[in-house]
C-alpha cells in the first residue's frame, strides 16, 4: 500500500442464527463494531428478512452508507405460517447443509461490488459454523459469537464425554422419571455438582443417531477453528466457566451485557439508531399500564420467542397467577400453545381483568427496566436472563429446552436470583412460588442478589475500566488482524 493510500475501513460480515433470541444480540454487537469504524454487512435469512419487513417496515432493514443488509436462503421448505419461529432442530441441520454455497457467493459479490470495502472478517453465530470454511478460504479472521450463556456452551461441550461414559443416549424411555437425569457430572471444572438434568436438553434421547446431538458435537468441534469465541456475558458472572472453556478452545471473551455496553459507549449513532430486528409487532400500551402500579409490585410473565406449551400447562400457569393475587403483565405469543392459539379461560380473564394485562409482544428491555416490575416468570433464555440481571429483577424459572435448563441451574444455585418450577407445572406451585417471589423472605434475598449482579454488570461495561469494554478492544484487534 503506497504511503499516500487511504486506509480502508475494515468490513465485518455478521451472520446471526435465524431466530429472534440470536438476531438481537448480533445486532447489538454489529452496532458496537460499526461505532468502532467497521463497515457492516448484516446477513439475515430470506424468511426472517421478510418477517422483519412485515413487522417493522422496509425502513428497518434499509441500507445505510456503512451498514447494509443482505440475505441468504435457509434451505428450509416453504412454511404455511409465515410469522412463527421455524423448527429449531430442522433449521440447524438445514443451514449447515444448504447455506455455505449461498454465503460464499454473497462474499464474492461483496468483494466484487466496488462500492463497499473488501470483506476483512466474519462474525458468525456459533450455530452458523459453516461460515468458517468461507472465511478460511478467503484467509480472513472469523470470530464466533455464542449468543447463549457461556455455561450453556460448556454444557454442550460435555456431550461427547456424556456419550463416551454411556450416560446417554438413555436405554429406557422413562429416563425423565426413573432417576437417570439425577446423575451428577463430577468432572466439569466450573460446573461443580451439575446433574444431567441441568445439561442442555437435547441430550435427553434414547436415539443413538439423534441428529441434534450429532449436530451439537460438530458445532463444538468446529468452534475450535475460530480465531476467538465471544459471549454476551461478563467476567464476574461466569468467571469459572469462561476459564474452563478457554482451556480447550480458542481465546474466549465476555463482552456483555451488550445492551449496557452500547449505552455506556453511546455507540448508537444516527446511522444505526432506527435499525430494529424485532420479528413481532410490539405493544407499546403495556408500559403505560405499568405506570399505574407501585414499584416492585407487578409480575412479568414471558416465555420468550420459541417456548411452546400444552393448553393444560397454559391453564395451570393462568390459575396459579390468578390465585397468587399479584398484578401481572403476561406476554402470550399467538403461537405459544402447541398446534393451537393461546386461549385463556373466560373466568380467568374475568377474575384478573383489574390486575392483569395480557398482550402478544413487548419491548422486553423497557418492561424489565420499569420500576413497577418486581419479579419475572421466565423460560430462562439467555437474553431474558441477562436482561433481568441488569435490571436487578429476581426470577421464577420454567426452562423449556436447549441450554435454558443450564441457565436455570446457575440462576438458582450459583447466582441466587431464581427458583425453579417443575416441568410438570401445577397451579398450586405457580401460586406459591409467585407469592414467594413477590412477598417472601427468599424473594427478598433473590432481589438483593439480583441487585448485586446489576451493579457488577454496570461495572463490567464501564468505559475504559470495565472488563467487557476492554475485552471488546481485544476482539477488535483480532478482527483487524490480517493473516
Amino acid at each position: 500500500m503506497g504511503s499516500g493510500a487511504k486506509q480502508q475501513k475494515p468490513h465485518a460480515v455478521c451472520v446471526p442464527y435465524p431466530a429472534q433470541g440470536h438476531i438481537n444480540p448480533m445486532l447489538q454487537l454489529a452496532k458496537l463494531l460499526h461505532s468502532k469504524g467497521f463497515h457492516i454487512t448484516f446477513v439475515n435469512t430470506e424468511y426472517n428478512h421478510n418477517r422483519l419487513v412485515r413487522s417493522r417496515g422496509r425502513e428497518a432493514v434499509a441500507d445505510r452508507p456503512s451498514f447494509r443488509f443482505e440475505t441468504i436462503t435457509d434451505g428450509m421448505p416453504p412454511s404455511d405460517d409465515v410469522d412463527s419461529t421455524q423448527d429449531i432442530p430442522s433449521l440447524c441441520i438445514s443451514t449447515e447443509k444448504h447455506c455455505l454455497g449461498p454465503f460464499k457467493r454473497l462474499l464474492a459479490r461483496l468483494n466484487e461490488a466496488g462500492d463497499v470495502p473488501p470483506v476483512s472478517c466474519v462474525v458468525s453465530d456459533g450455530a452458523m459454523f459453516f461460515t468458517i470454511d468461507a472465511a478460511e478460504e478467503l484467509g480472513i479472521p472469523e470470530v464466533l459469537f455464542w449468543t447463549a450463556s457461556a455455561c450453556g456452551f460448556l454444557g454442550y461441550a460435555q456431550y461427547g464425554k456424556i456419550i463416551e461414559l454411556g450416560l446417554a443416549p438413555f436405554k429406557d424411555a422413562n429416563f425423565s422419571t426413573n432417576g437417570d437425569l439425577e446423575a451428577v457430572l463430577d468432572w466439569v471444572p466450573g460446573m461443580k455438582n451439575i446433574r444431567l438434568r441441568d445439561i442442555p436438553s437435547f441430550i435427553r434421547t434414547t436415539d443413538p443417531n439423534e441428529p441434534t446431538v450429532a449436530y451439537i458435537q460438530r458445532l463444538v468441534h468446529h468452534s475450535k477453528r475460530a480465531a476467538a469465541i465471544i459471549f454476551n456475558s461478563f467476567d464476574a458472572l461466569e468467571d469459572d466457566v469462561l476459564r474452563s472453556i478457554s482451556s480447550n478452545f480458542p481465546p474466549t471473551y465476555a463482552l456483555g451485557p451488550l445492551h449496557l455496553l452500547l449505552e455506556s459507549m453511546e455507540a448508537i449513532n444516527e446511522e444505526t439508531k432506527s435499525i430494529s430486528t424485532s420479528l413481532w409487532k410490539e405493544d407499546p400500551h403495556c408500559l403505560e399500564w405499568l405506570d399505574s402500579y407501585e414499584p416492585n409490585s407487578v409480575v412479568y410473565v414471558n416465555f420468550g420467542s420459541i417456548t411452546v406449551m400444552t393448553n393444560d400447562q397454559l391453564i395451570e400457569f393462568a390459575w396459579g397467577l390468578a390465585n397468587s393475587n399479584q398484578p401481572f403483565l403476561w406476554i402470550a405469543r399467538p403461537d405459544l400453545v402447541i398446534g393451537d392459539s393461546a386461549v385463556l379461560p373466560p373466568d380467568f380473564l374475568e377474575e384478573t381483568k383489574n390486575r392483569g394485562l395480557i398482550t402478544s409482544w413487548c419491548d422486553q428491555e423497557h418492561v424489565l427496566a420499569h420500576p413497577a416490575i418486581g419479579g419475572f416468570l421466565t423460560h430462562c433464555g439467555w437474553n431474558s436472563t441477562i436482561e433481568t440481571l441488569i435490571n436487578g429483577v429476581p426470577i421464577v424459572c420454567w426452562p423449556f429446552f436447549a441450554e435454558q435448563q443450564t441457565n436455570c441451574w446457575y440462576s438458582c444455585t450459583k447466582w441466587g436470583i431464581g427458583m425453579e418450577i417443575d416441568a410438570n407445572v401445577k397451579r398450586s406451585e405457580v401460586e406459591r412460588q409467585v407469592r414467594e417471589l413477590m412477598e417472601g423472605e427468599q424473594g427478598k434475598e433473590m432481589k438483593r442478589n439480583a441487585m448485586k449482579w446489576k451493579k457488577l454488570a454496570y461495572e463490567a461495561t464501564a468505559v475504559s475500566t470495565g472488563s467487557s469494554y476492554n475485552n471488546l478492544d481485544e476482539v477488535i484487534k483480532i478482527l483487524r488482524s490480517i493473516k
